[in-house]
């Protein structure tokens, strides 16, 4: 099941309504604690880049990070255009970034915006991101404010369409 945490200076009505049941406190091992380290620095950069959203018709910016299994980091955020449907979600941002420089799978995921909850990837980049991820590759979502909640891939989008389904197709056709 998962967790949404809570940034500990914060107990404003906005995280509780995110939280679920907080994890207990434990001591970390090494191995935690540079997963959660790797998890903070993809949100900080996810934040960053927030701050470059192009979002003048709902106001709602979006960041979202990339660490590829080589251990780049790829950045990317909304672009909305006033023709709704042409607008760019972050996370296609990110995954354009990371093909456009040479990587091509994805080892973990963070997505950040100012909402009451965190935030989960749309459906069309829960498929984007199933096109470049294996299904236990973590997405870390996070608020502003500071609730996170961490799916995987295979959470996010159970039955995901893959090449599987294509050993059929016509290798021939326009």
């Amino acid at each position: 099941m998962p967790r949404v945490t809570r940034h500990p200076s914060r107990n404003d009505e906005r995280c509780r309504l995110a939280l679920r049941w907080p994890a207990p406190r434990t001591r970390l091992s090494a191995s935690k604690h540079r997963k959660r380290a790797h998890a903070m620095s993809l949100i900080q950069d996810a934040a960053r880049v927030r701050e470059n959203a192009h979002a003048p018709y709902s106001g709602f910016k979006v960041g979202a990070a990339i660490r590829t299994v080589e251990g780049h980091v790829h950045l990317g955020c909304n672009v909305e255009n006033v023709a709704y449907p042409e607008g760019t979600c972050a996370e296609a941002g990110a995954i354009a970034a990371m093909i456009a420089a040479g990587d091509k799978r994805i080892a973990e995921v963070a997505v950040i915006a100012d909402c009451p909850a965190p935030v989960p990837p749309c459906g069309g980049c829960r498929q984007k991101l199933a096109e470049f991820a294996s299904g236990d590759v973590v997405v870390t979502m996070a608020t502003t404010a500071g609730a996170r909640l961490q799916m995987t891939v295979a959470e996010l989008l159970p039955g995901a369409f893959d090449a599987g389904y294509m050993v059929n197709a016509d290798k021939d056709a326009p």
